[in-house]
């Protein structure tokens, strides 16, 4: 059987995977026309509908299992297995691979969409709002999916690579996986970051689907745990992201403000500010429009950063941004968020005179008013990040990071000083001395907290303040989360979130802006005193794969800790990768990150000659003469690369003897690589170590190294350079994030439990039953 045949073969296989999204493609365009049909009231074909669904997601998961079992099976004539595994990558490594490029990270979104959209399917149901709220999702579904056909992961590698493979040529082995991705971060992070996108869909099509319909009070009810789900999903791909890039991938820090990471902070910030224009909804009936805007306006942005991300704009101003992925697929992300904007635009242009909200605030001491500045700030936040990220479209320049942290850190304050003085107000106004007085004993709490934030240092006046207000909302969800646990645990979310948030603000005080950083050369086995802690460089081992680990101890007053960095030469990107490492202390973290290593060599003693051409120059019991350059009469000539040998020809006297000498040396852009010195009768040795050409005088001058018999032989040690740096309260910033997110799970519980009791009939009461059950039929 020959190769053309074999390739034949294979491509009928792979073949496979293309039908298959053509047809998820296709059942999810007749389940969109079909609901569609039935939402307009022009027919009623729903099991068609249903069973459309239901088959293009089946489509769906069976082309993800088939592109896994490529994966696994190492088939490399399938170009994207080919491109993102080999065979030398453990199995959870390779399970990654499913999401490392464009392609595989589509198959995924449209996975996790085709799940969603069945569970829409059936909670929409039995909310009367299954036929709008399916035909908006499966135009989003198609669309999602449409891009698979042309970005698909299925295509064969010698069609896309003609110029290395012929037609049914299989590669031995895979390109592999980008070094900076092979961790088991890789596995959790871009998961759970596209179950967030993908979820943040079915409220869109909820709030559409409500527009459409007009129903335009209980849709928030219904929206609640979608958007809730969503924040979480966000917020927890986000934060993990930021805990892979401090601990594993050596950025420093855990939040850069690069573009692609504002790209999904931006729609989480805006979610989050629906989360609290709905509860203003649900009370008193306010923020009607508002709330349809940002719901809506939520999964654009997902969308519009997808185009940010995938697109290659950003290539030259961010580090995880995707490559072009061609002018077709370019092209269709645009009109994907021109689409949705348009529908939008048109939907609540119709809808707008209807929207009107069905109660009103008056007064500033009520917990609504608070809430919906709390919108207000987020929504500022949320715009200015949006500049920011989008800067270098508009002008082709990139924004830096100061300006992000000198324009947030206002909005911060605002934010915690608004969120701490709405946990002391009610629904209807209080009189303002009750809400001082339910204020006075947090805000001095917080005013000690920031006394003793002084005291360590913290002089500038906005960490200060921030430290202040991060402090004040601390101690208010405390004092309110006491007061709740009386009455019903299940209510504790919002107060565990804000205690999270206020926990997050006072770890981006302390490491934000008081870390320091120190480049420190560590000789082997030589202690030294960097940034209030004992570092010794102990030694190195070669690990898997041409890696080096080298470690250092760390010592402070109370304990000792090794540190064990890694860095190594990767040919993949043909640059050299640095792993970090850390230590954790009670009030911060000593950071190291390995910046090169310089090896040992030997240097020897000397006098430095200067000879000009043609003119003697006393030297001991000689007279040295600098008679010409000779790149002849020497073994090297040219070495080939960037090496070239040069000799220099020295006339050497001593009283009546006369001889001539030839130093010759390695030069490499400048630099003496080797060289080969002359001796003189008494065994002093005469190195080549530079040279000058003045073409103006036409006077030629060598540099000369003139060693004496015996000189010592200085040894430099192995030294390892590193950047240390220490974190103060960086742990503030994980424990927040981890209270942030139970806080608004144990929220998401509370509303899922809410919605059933109002869509539950309640139990009648036992005596109400037995008196229905006597009465005859």
């Amino acid at each position: 059987m020959d190769s053309a045949e074999t390739g034949e073969r294979k491509k009928e296989k792979y073949m496979t995977g293309t039908l298959l999204i053509w047809l998820a493609l296709g059942a999810s365009l007749v389940g969109m026309l079909t609901y569609a049909r039935a939402a307009f009231g022009r027919g009623r074909s729903i099991p068609l509908a249903r069973w459309s669904v239901l088959t293009s997601a089946l489509a769906v998961a069976a082309a993800s299992v088939l592109l896994m079992t490529y994966i696994l099976q190492h088939r490399f004539d399938v170009e994207y297995v080919w491109s993102y595994s080999s065979r030398d990558l453990p199995t959870y490594l390779l399970i990654t691979t499913f999401w490392a490029g464009q392609e595989g990270s589509f198959l995924l979104w449209a996975l996790f969409g085709a799940v969603f959209g069945l569970m829409l399917q059936s909670y929409a149901r039995t909310r009367k709002l299954e036929y709008e709220a399916m035909a908006v999702y499966g135009f989003l579904q198609s669309f999602l999916i449409l891009l698979l056909v042309f970005k698909t992961p299925f295509s064969a590698v010698w069609d896309v690579h003609p110029e290395q493979l012929a037609a049914g040529q299989i590669p031995p082995d895979g390109r592999g996986l980008n070094p900076l991705l092979q961790n088991m971060w890789m596995a959790i992070h871009p998961p759970i970051l596209f179950i967030g996108f993908a979820s943040l869909a079915v409220p869109f099509a909820l709030a559409i689907a409500s527009l459409w319909k007009r129903v335009y009070t209980e849709w928030h009810t219904i929206a609640m745990p979608w958007v809730l789900f969503a924040v979480v999903s966000l917020a927890a791909g986000i934060m993990l992201g930021g805990y892979w890039a401090y601990g594993v991938l050596g950025w420093g820090g855990w939040w850069g403000w690069d573009p692609v990471e504002n790209s999904s902070l931006i729609p989480w910030i805006v979610s989050v500010a629906l989360l609290h224009s709905i509860v203003v909804q649900k009370k008193n009936g306010g923020f009607v429009r508002t709330n349809f805007v940002l719901a809506i306006l939520s999964y654009i942005l997902v969308i519009y950063s997808t185009f940010l991300t995938r697109s290659g704009v950003l290539g030259d101003a961010s580090v995880h941004s995707f490559v072009d992925p061609g002018t077709f697929v370019y092209t269709l992300l645009i009109v994907w968020v021109s689409s949705l904007v348009l529908i939008a635009v048109w939907v609540l242009r119709t809808r707008w005179s209807d929207l009107r909200p069905q109660g009103s605030v008056t007064g500033i001491l009520r917990k609504d008013t608070m809430l919906g500045w709390t919108a207000v700030v987020l929504l500022f936040l949320a715009l200015l990040v949006f500049v920011g990220t989008n800067w270098p479209i508009i002008s082709s320049g990139t924004v830096e990071p100061a300006f992000y942290n000198k324009s947030t850190a206002p909005l911060g304050i605002l934010l915690a000083l608004v969120l701490a003085v709405s946990l002391s107000l009610q629904w209807e106004e209080i009189p303002l001395i009750v809400a001082l007085r339910r204020m006075s004993v947090p805000f001095a709490a917080a005013a000690v907290v920031t006394l003793a934030a002084l005291f360590m240092g913290v002089s500038d006046v906005v960490p200060l303040v921030l430290t202040l207000v991060s402090a004040f909302a601390l101690f208010m969800s405390i004092r309110m989360l006491f007061s709740m646990l009386y009455v019903e645990w299940i209510s504790i979310g919002g107060p565990v979130a804000h205690a999270g948030l206020a926990i997050l603000l006072l770890g981006i005080v302390g490491s934000g802006y008081y870390g320091k950083q120190q480049t420190v050369s560590l000789p082997l086995g030589e202690p030294q005193e960097v940034l209030g802690y004992t570092l010794n460089y102990t030694g190195a081992k070669q690990l898997m794969n041409d890696r080096w680990q080298f470690t250092v101890t760390a010592r402070s007053e109370d304990r000792e800790d090794d540190l064990r960095p890694v860095m190594f030469h990767s040919e993949y990107n043909n640059s050299v990768m640095r792993n970090p490492d850390y230590v954790s202390f009670l009030t911060n973290d000593l950071y190291i990150e390995p910046v090169s290593v310089e090896t040992p060599k030997q240097e020897a003693t000397g006098e430095m000659v200067h000879l000009a051409r043609g003119k003697g120059t006393t030297f001991g019991p000689y007279t040295l003469t600098f008679e010409a350059f000779d790149m002849q009469s020497h073994t090297g000539g040219t070495m080939g690369g960037n090496d070239v040998a040069i000799g220099a020809r020295i006339l050497v006297k001593k009283g009546k003897s006369v001889t001539t000498v030839l130093p010759v040396s390695v030069f490499n852009q400048g630099d003496v690589s080797s060289s080969t010195p002359a001796l003189l009768e008494n065994g002093t040795e005469l190195r080549l170590m530079g040279m000058n050409v003045d073409m103006t005088t036409r006077v030629s001058t060598v540099i000369l190294q003139a060693t004496a018999p015996g000189a010592v032989q200085i040894a430099s040690k192995e030294t390892l350079v590193v950047e240390a740096s220490v974190k103060p309260f960086i742990s503030l910033v994980w424990l927040g994030t981890v209270i942030c997110l139970a806080g608004v799970a144990v929220a998401l519980i509370r509303r899922q439990r809410d919605l059933r009791a109002i869509e539950e009939p309640k139990p009648l009461p036992r005596k109400e039953v037995a008196a229905r059950e006597s009465i005859p039929a």
